[in-house]
This record gives C-alpha cells, sequence and structure tokens, in this order.
C-alpha cells in the first residue's frame, strides 16, 4: 500500500485534515520530524475530527530515522518543481508520497535523496496548492494506479 509522508510540517491543522484523509482512505501516516509546532492531540482535532484514532501514524524523529525506516520503498516526492507529471507518472503500490514543508518545500540534500520527483500540473502564474490538498490528489491517482 502506497504511504503518505510530511516532511517536518509548519501547520498542525494541515496535518490533522491529513490524518483525517489518511483515516478515511486506510493509507498509513508518516510524519518526519521536527515540526514547527509542538505536538499536541487538541491541535489535531478541529481538522482531523474523530478520525485521528484510526490512522495508522508513524512519527520519525528525523529524516535519517524515516530513511532507514523505509527498507527499499521508492520515495515520491510531490513538489512544484517536480520532473514528471502526476498525470504520467507510474506508481507503484509500496511508493511513499513525500509532501514537504508548507513554507519552504524540503531542502535540497532532501530533494536528491528521492527517488523520483513529481508535479501536480496547475495553471500558469499560481505558486501552489494546500499541502493536504495536493497529497489528496496525488495519492488518488497513486490509489488509482495501484489498486488491485
Amino acid at each position: 500500500m502506497v504511504d503518505l509522508a510530511f516532511y517536518q510540517p509548519d501547520i498542525p491543522q494541515n496535518i490533522g485534515a491529513a490524518m483525517r484523509l489518511c483515516a478515511c482512505l486506510d493509507v498509513p501516516m508518516q510524519v518526519i520530524e521536527p515540526t514547527a509546532f509542538p505536538w499536541k492531540d487538541a491541535e489535531f482535532r478541529r481538522s482531523g475530527m474523530d478520525y485521528i484514532q484510526q490512522v495508522a501514524l508513524t512519527r520519525h524523529m528525523s529524516w535519517t530515522v524515516f530513511n532507514a525506516a523505509r527498507k527499499n520503498r521508492r520515495l515520491i516526492l510531490v513538489e512544484t518543481d517536480g520532473k514528471i507529471g502526476l498525470w504520467d507518472f507510474t506508481f507503484r503500490p509500496d511508493d511513499i508520497l513525500v509532501m514537504g514543508r508548507e513554507s519552504a518545500g524540503v531542502p535540497p540534500e532532501i530533494y536528491a535523496s528521492c527517488d523520483e520527483t513529481i508535479t501536480i500540473p496547475m495553471k500558469a502564474g499560481v505558486r501552489s496548492m494546500n499541502v493536504v490538498t495536493a497529497a489528496a490528489l496525488a495519492l488518488g491517482e497513486a490509489i488509482r494506479q495501484t489498486r488491485v
């Protein structure tokens, strides 16, 4: 099954919404710390509602810990300057989709360590969409391609 990972997220409400997304789609979620906010369940309740108890969530204390835990699974970074368009990419069932920070994406060394980078085609002149919206689009396409 495809996993969804968030690299050092900035906004707790986005993580709450992502928990809800992952719970509803039965997709494991990973968070690569540190986060830009203190980790308190109360911060996630409004956006995550009562779904947060239903998500398979793994927290990693650093990129190094996350990278070691992934074993040989392919890392697919969803980024505004990704090399392949989402609609042209072929997903595998064991891929991990990686979402960057809301404020800054990922640093160059993280970008370079991912196996593939993809982008969501958008209208010219816009910078980016909400990270959970982008995650839902990419995750939806990955599930569509890899469902049994």
